[in-house]
């Protein structure tokens, strides 16, 4: 029997995985999930041919063997004893091996209706089977159930990539934060809460100055690092310049600086800054001098601010859409198309033209999504575009490789763990069809995820999570 046609050209081995993953679930108690759960597993596993990546000399390099054993790298660059090893996966020549990516700006959470909430089972497989082995939540909605995210993914139960919590936002972005402030010993509390919870960073939203200050020496006290989404220092609010000499360790969005006037808003400033001027070049040796890293998230702004269709890098390679489920695909799709907000596009255009600059002078970039959907486009594909678009701004190829693995590892104090292809770190790897270095848009053709010595298909994990997402009927929609 063919059973291709018969299930719809899907694979009999994909469709048996999948209806047994479904079955499972069926079986186990609410709150786990075992969707997605690797369908290889091994003690241990050699890799041979197609090329890696090596971060140290920048280059991809024939893969002659590496070896690993209980979730971590033994051996790159050797030739290994066959006999050593329970599994044994062959490249191809044109297949290419990089770190697993690093997004240091990811968010879970969606808003398909009228609020923005978290979504647990299908955007964390989405965001491991676009490579993305490693998410730091940037700030989040429901810091509790995204805690206990973490620990499914972390004991087995839940497939998804190494979840690094934030905790709730820092500042007027949380709901109910005091308009005048938090106290100290209130905020100091706060940070010891949630480390006792085992977040491994923090975010700082529309936070006033004093605030600031006492969370990153509160959080700094636990060896924590603390970002910030800031402003220019309208309003009490805090230039990121202020933040950096502060002590704060990453930078969202924007960098700030005397270019950004504190009589408006960093909006205002952000359409005409320029590179070149001294405030530019000012404030990016700020940066270096103090190492604070930088997380652009420039495909950010053309969600919003570009008509569907106008840029390459915003179109479709998978219709992402096919992942929500049918009754919020017919919603989506008949919604008026949303117009380009003149704003964000030329926020977009004016970062596409300073980050190179930023990077040329010696700036740390990292990747971020920065992506919440509205029944469109998904986060975890959003890991490829922007890596697109920092190519596009005139960043080489193989320095955007590395913003999104060992920069990201180093940004978030992971580093000695991930974001490279090394003896003694986690087996956190991607396989891509092409090499990125020619076309940065390779790296859209993931073919395998290995995640902590894991082999995962991501053919078949987005297979699994096609028609999951959002609300199955209209009596669904006031939860979403």
């Amino acid at each position: 029997m063919n059973y291709e046609m018969l299930l719809g050209k899907i694979p009999f081995r994909r469709f048996a995985v999948c209806v047994l993953l479904a079955l499972l679930i069926i079986f186990v108690p609410d709150g786990v999930n075992v969707f997605g759960q690797e369908t290889e597993s091994s003690d241990s596993t050699l890799i041979q041919g197609g090329h890696y990546f090596d971060t140290v000399k920048q280059a991809f390099r024939p893969n002659i063997g590496i070896g690993i054993k209980n979730g971590r790298i033994q051996s790159v660059g050797k030739k290994l004893d066959r006999s050593d090893y329970k599994r044994i996966i062959h490249l191809g020549e044109h297949e290419f091996l990089l770190p697993g990516f690093v997004d240091c700006h990811a968010h879970y959470n969606v808003r398909l209706f009228k609020k923005r909430r978290e979504e647990f089972d299908v955007m964390p497989v989405i965001y491991l089977a676009n490579g993305a082995t490693v998410t730091f939540s940037c700030g989040e909605f429901d810091p509790i159930q995204m805690n206990r995210l973490r620990k499914r993914i972390e004991s087995g139960t839940q497939v998804g990539p190494r979840l690094l919590n934030s905790g709730p936002y820092f500042g007027r972005a949380r709901p109910g934060w005091p308009r005048n402030g938090m106290p100290e010993s209130k905020i100091r509390e706060e940070v010891d809460f949630w480390v006792g919870k085992g977040v491994a960073g923090f975010k700082a939203k529309a936070i006033d100055p004093d605030s600031l200050r006492i969370l990153i020496d509160q959080a700094h006290r636990h060896g924590l690092t603390v970002t910030g989404h800031l402003d220019s220092g309208y309003r009490n609010s805090v230039n990121p310049r202020d933040a950096i000499e502060m002590g704060i360790d990453r930078i969202e969005h924007f960098l700030g600086g005397d270019a950004m006037s504190s009589d408006r808003s960093a909006y205002a400033s952000l359409q005409t800054i320029k590179s070149g001027t001294p405030e530019f070049e000012k404030t990016c040796q700020l940066f270096i001098e103090n190492g604070t890293f930088f997380d652009a998230t420039l495909t950010a702004y053309g969600y919003l601010g570009i008509e569907p269709g106008v840029r390459e890098e915003y179109g479709y390679w998978v219709d992402e859409r096919q992942f929500f489920t049918p009754h919020t695909q017919k919603i989506v799709s008949q919604r008026k198309p949303m117009r380009g907000m003149g704003m964000y596009q030329r926020i977009y255009d004016a970062k596409l033209k300073t980050i190179a600059a930023f990077h040329q002078m010696g700036g740390q970039i990292t990747l971020g999504t920065d992506h919440v959907s509205n029944g469109n486009h998904l986060p975890g594909f959003g890991v490829h575009r922007e890596m697109d678009a920092l190519s596009r701004a005139g960043i080489p190829n193989v320095d955007v490789l590395c913003i999104a693995t060992i920069n990201g590892a180093k940004a978030l104090g992971i580093d000695q763990d991930h974001g490279s292809i090394q003896p003694g770190k986690y087996a956190d790897l991607v396989v891509v069809q092409g090499n990125p270095i020619d076309d940065i848009r390779n790296t859209r053709n993931v073919r395998n995820v290995m995640k902590q010595g894991t082999w995962y298909s991501a053919e078949e994990l987005l297979d699994c999570v096609k028609g999951r997402l959002g609300p199955k009927s209209k009596q669904e929609v006031d939860a979403w």
